[in-house]
């Protein structure tokens, strides 16, 4: 969760299936983050007018977000929008928006955009920084080497992927935490030491016990392209990038 002008970073992205699958032989490219709290928030939620990042009408990387998404991700009651259950029915997509991007988003701690600190040193923590598509970009606030990225999450047997479309929770430099290969904890403190922020979609297909909680517990991990599998989050992939 955050806004624009105070400086945050991310979404990830989602989708429910089965059983976690078995760990396969040898190391997997991206480690876990374990046991992370998770809270939820959604384009179009407000939840604190008063606050620089209280607002999700914009996000880290497109100040039109609410606009380029296709409005509420949610339900809007007395001009105000709010969450709602998602369910396997539908795929976990809203009930009542035709979503113009992927509903199976989400946010980490380091936005490599607005944030000095992230930026400065995002050519050197984030893993993929060097590969070719990136290549005189580091420089480049206008790229983002975390929107869109893919990010697999599972909450006991279920495992869904999502996209990283916004940053936050409550920090917005933490590569500590984010790239550790140590399982290092969040620096944040706000909203019970949340280390990540999870779309409507990604919260009923991991079946959070609560709508909009902070005590849903979470294991993360970045993956590849080719590491996620079929299912509702590949129904819509977004591949816009930085907007001012």
């Amino acid at each position: 969760m955050t806004d624009r002008f105070l400086v945050a970073a991310v979404v990830l992205v989602a989708a429910c299936s089965g059983p976690a699958p078995a760990p396969g032989p040898g190391p997997e490219p991206y480690p876990w983050h374990t046991r992370i709290v998770s809270t939820t928030f959604w384009v179009g939620e407000v939840f604190d007018p008063r606050a620089e990042d209280g607002s999700q009408v914009e996000s880290s990387y497109d100040a039109q977000w609410l606009a380029h998404y296709g409005g509420c991700d949610g339900v809007e009651r007395d001009e105000r929008c709010d969450t709602e259950p998602r369910t396997a029915a539908n795929g976990y997509f809203p009930t009542v928006l035709a979503p113009r991007e992927n509903p199976f988003y989400l946010d980490l701690p380091f936005d490599d955009v607005n944030d000095p600190g992230a930026f400065g040193e995002r050519a050197v923590v984030v893993p993929w920084a060097g590969r070719p598509e990136f290549a005189g970009k580091a420089t480049d606030p206008s790229v983002s080497l975390m929107k869109n990225r893919w990010v697999e999450v599972r909450r006991g047997d279920r495992v869904c992927y999502g996209q990283i479309e916004d940053a936050g929770p409550g920090v917005y430099d933490d590569s500590a935490y984010v790239f550790s290969t140590t399982d290092t904890r969040p620096a944040n403190s706000r909203y019970n030491g949340a280390g990540l922020d999870v779309s409507p979609a990604l919260n009923g297909c991991l079946g959070f016990g609560e709508l909009n909680g902070e005590t849903d517990l979470v294991d993360w991990r970045f993956a590849e392209n080719d590491e996620v599998p079929p299912g509702p989050w590949q129904r819509i992939i977004t591949t816009s990038g930085v907007t001012g």
